[in-house]
């Protein structure tokens, strides 16, 4: 079985706060966010008047988050961009991915080195906090962290996999495939399913995570939106 199921995945941050992330949760109402040194994402139970009023008391003036199928404006909130994202999942099935480099365990200590290392790929997305989300991995060549990948959005029964990058200097050189590996053999020893979101986009990334055993599920719709007034 590939699918993942529709009542957690069709809004997955509102689940992981409501859910294993409780703890991280800021609340008003049926709106809900990550504390913004943690993750630029919030999160409605669903679309009506009182959750948008909501959603806004949560944001500072001029703060922007990402929110899935969001998809219009409310009084104070305009919504600013979107990106079409590729759900993931790795079959219970699939072959285990190669582990080739060692892998080591990255933690609060390690946060300004992993924040540097994602603004190279997707500035702004990881956070001082972010680490709190999971667990993180990453590779070092000459005590430097040149990749890493871990844990964000945690679903019951589903960690998702993000964080993935590489440093330019070293791509090409299976690094972030060993990080994964690492994350998937953790989630299998658990009984636990590996997923991920990728934007639409980005092919290439979308090819490494097809070769490595991924399927594709949905297409989600995240909106950043910012406050307004």
């Amino acid at each position: 079985m590939t699918e993942l199921p529709e009542v957690l995945f069709s809004n997955p941050v509102w689940h992981a706060l409501i859910g294993p992330h409780r703890h991280l949760r800021l609340a008003l109402g049926a709106a809900c966010r990550y504390p913004a040194d943690v993750a630029p994402f919030a999160a409605i139970a669903a679309p009506a008047e009182p959750a948008f009023d909501a959603l806004r008391d949560l944001l500072a003036p001029d703060e922007s988050v990402w929110i899935a199928d969001y998809g219009r404006s409310a009084a104070g909130i305009k919504v600013l961009d979107a990106l079409a994202c590729v759900q993931m999942v790795l079959p219970a099935d699939a072959e285990p991915c190669a582990q080739s480099r060692e892998v080591v365990p990255l933690t609060a200590a390690n946060a300004q080195e992993m924040v540097a290392l994602t603004d190279v790929a997707f500035p702004g997305f990881f956070r001082a906090k972010t680490y709190r989300m999971g667990y993180y991995c990453g590779i070092r060549i000459d005590g430097r962290l040149v990749a890493m990948a871990g844990e964000r959005l945690c679903l019951d029964g589903y960690p998702e996999l993000s964080g993935i990058c590489t440093h330019p200097a070293h791509r090409g050189q299976g690094l972030a495939s060993a990080a994964i590996a690492h994350l998937v053999a953790r989630h299998r020893r658990a009984g636990l399913r590996s997923w991920l979101h990728v934007g639409a986009p980005n092919t290439r990334a979308i090819d490494l995570y097809s070769s490595l055993g991924f399927q594709r599920v949905r297409t989600v719709m995240l909106h950043r939106i910012v406050r307004s007034a």
